[in-house]
């Protein structure tokens, strides 16, 4: 590598690594392990046996304090007399991954502490270390291999890594999970979410094995508006002193090789020409890193991204995002989405929709979904629970936002179809708030300065007709989400034709959410609430007047599915189910499914128009907020 390429890649790989912001971000606790799928080891996914623990028995005693033989222990009697009240070997079971809430009619609303316990066998592997890797476990977790307390993990939609080297037993092995999804003030998610609070082991489990230095993580990707250059980075875990990496591209004739520092860091930068991914033609290439004994593999796709004033760039030209938001639930069966299975059905609709683009809402979705969405082409908004209001003052929650999206970035860095990373949804503007954020922005850029950082924004009445996007987070993002609701919680769908949209940021705007419930077979008039008529007619308002929204870059109305939510009570309607859906939870599609894959099409061929000429006032001029 030539002086200028190393002093490039020191300076890309830096910031691809997590250059310090002006907070220093916070390193997680039970780091996850990148390319686990492809190791050695072991998949721990099934049936786990499980106690319902609502009043914490297992953790603390009957005066709240810790129970010195908890269920962590599962422990038998070993003697005739001693007394043991609980036996996990005769306790229930459930799947893993799975949330419970749906695995049981009982535990349909449980909020609160239960656990897993799990007995396997497993020779370690001579002179290697192994770990146990979790997907997610919502919200919090606390993990125990035979009754040794290994540690915790706090959020609930990204995975995390334990090292248990030298702590297996080759037979009989316990292994006992405490899962707590109780709903917090001080947390993210906070106490207030219009979802399902899915409690669980809701992704897999697997115990990996590798060698005693190991490629802990590892990421390429192109650099930012620049397509015949490759950055990234390289972080060897137990490397003693500098370590010979190679970064292998053989479809591209990539071979390049950097030394990393005594840690084990090293960061790439070199010229390739490569086949650029796009919604057209998703590419990927076959990506492998060797350091010592160790070889890692992935699937990669190369793409630039980039704005130019109102415009987003896509390898350099401007594309417009057809998209719709989803949540993580999987159709037709309901409850939380874990299989691949489960991402290629929701993003098939997607993609039967006219979709190139999909606001994965509002958590982390699984890695199946981004790992689809890289296959089916598709572009990505993710985000993490920062959602509503939470304790934007209490330095914990800023310090568990921060963890959360530093795990989601370190997951997901090298899918091409993630192209934007959100810090926020629909959070109210005040100075904690807005202080808050902008960490969360500077850690973003930090950790990954190829990608974009938004957030989904609220919006302003200047006057009866005139709506301006003016929150002072705007300076800090490179595209702005907008959510509106406009027909539904804000007047009739005939005001859409009244109102004059503005923003003075001079940057991208995506309508990240849109629309109106409908029960699928509903049928009325279109002023008819909870009809698929009116649910259309919103639409195709919405529709016209979004075309004159000056910086339109995409849409992602809400929402591709129903989904669960304890907000949605309305009886022989709701029933318990958020009904914005375009299809609903069985798959009927509703006939505004249709009002917007023709509008998808013609969105295709055409861009945004400008703004006309100021429409008359509209005769609900005050709006209802939700």
């Amino acid at each position: 590598m030539s002086a200028r390429n190393m002093a490039l890649a020191t300076l890309l790989g830096a910031a691809l690594a997590g250059a310090r912001p002006a907070v220093a971000s916070p390193v997680p606790t039970a780091t996850a392990l990148a390319f686990a799928d492809g190791r050695a080891g072991q998949s721990l996914d099934g049936r786990w046996h499980v106690i319902v623990d609502p009043y914490d028995n297992g953790l603390v005693d009957y005066r709240g304090k810790p129970r010195p033989h908890g269920y962590f222990e599962d422990a038998e009697p070993r003697a005739r007399g001693e007394l043991v009240e609980y036996d996990f070997s005769r306790s229930p079971e459930l799947d893993v991954p799975g949330d419970w809430n749906t695995q049981r009619p009982d535990l349909l609303y449980y909020e609160g502490a239960l656990w897993y316990e799990r007995r396997f066998d497993r020779a370690a592997m001579a002179g290697g270390r192994t770990f146990l890797q979790f997907g997610a476990a919502a919200q919090r977790a606390t993990v125990w291999l035979n009754g040794q307390r290994l540690g915790d993990h706090e959020g609930g939609f990204t995975p995390f890594a334990l090292e248990v080297t030298g702590k297996l037993r080759a037979r009989g092995n316990s292994l006992v999970v405490r899962v707590d999804n109780s709903r917090r003030a001080d947390a993210l998610p906070a106490v207030n979410t219009d979802w399902w609070n899915y409690g669980g082991l809701t992704r897999g489990v697997r115990l990996v094995e590798t060698p005693p230095a190991f490629i802990r993580d590892a990421r390429l990707q192109l650099a930012r508006g620049d397509a015949g250059r490759l950055v990234g980075f390289v972080r060897v875990d137990g490397a003693r002193g500098p370590t010979k990496v190679t970064v292998e591209i053989p479809e591209a004739r990539v071979a390049e090789t950097v030394t990393t520092d005594a840690a084990g860091w090293g960061a790439f930068a070199f010229p390739a020409a490569v086949t650029l991914w796009s919604p057209e033609a998703p590419k990927l290439y076959d990506v492998s890193f060797t350091a010592g004994g160790d070889r890692v593999r992935d699937r990669i796709g190369f793409r630039t991204l980039g704005t130019r004033g109102t415009e987003l760039l896509l390898n350099g030209k401007p594309v417009f995002l057809r998209g719709i938001s989803l949540h993580a639930e999987a159709l037709g069966r309901g409850g939380r989405a874990t299989t691949a299975a489960d991402a290629e059905a929701l993003l098939g609709l997607a993609r039967e929709l006219g979709c190139n683009f999909v606001r994965l809402a509002h958590y982390p979705h699984g890695e199946e979904m981004t790992r689809a969405a890289d296959r089916l082409g598709l572009l990505v908004w993710s985000e993490i629970p920062v959602y509503w209001t939470i304790a934007w003052s209490n330095p914990e929650t800023l310090v568990s936002a921060r963890r959360q999206l530093a795990e989601e970035i370190a997951r997901d860095a090298n899918r091409a179809s993630v192209i934007l990373w959100s810090v926020g949804n629909e959070t109210p503007v005040g100075d904690a708030r807005t202080a808050f954020l902008r960490t969360l922005v500077a850690d973003a850029r930090a950790a990954d300065p190829t990608r974009l950082v938004t957030a989904a924004l609220e919006h302003r009445y200047v006057d009866a007709r005139t709506v301006t996007l003016d929150d002072p987070l705007g300076d800090d993002l490179d595209v702005l989400g907008l959510n509106e609701y406009v027909g539904w919680y804000d007047g009739p769908p005939g005001k859409c034709d009244t109102l004059t949209w503005r923003s003075p940021y001079g940057k991208p705007i995506v309508v990240s959410e849109f629309g109106a419930d409908a029960k699928a077979g509903l049928h009325a008039d279109p002023l008819t609430r909870f009809s698929e008529e009116h649910q259309a007619s919103v639409y195709r308002h919405q529709l016209a007047m979004l075309r004159r929204i000056p910086g339109l870059v995409g849409l992602s109305p809400w929402i591709l599915v129903d989904f669960r939510s304890p907000r949605r009570p309305l009886p022989g309607i709701q029933d318990g189910w958020n009904r914005k859906g375009l299809v609903a939870n069985d798959g009927t599609k509703k006939q505004a499914f249709t009002v917007l894959r023709d509008a998808y099409r013609d969105f295709a061929q055409r861009p945004p128009l400008p703004p006309p000429s100021p429409p008359a006032p509209p005769s609900t001029p005050v709006p209802a907020r939700r």
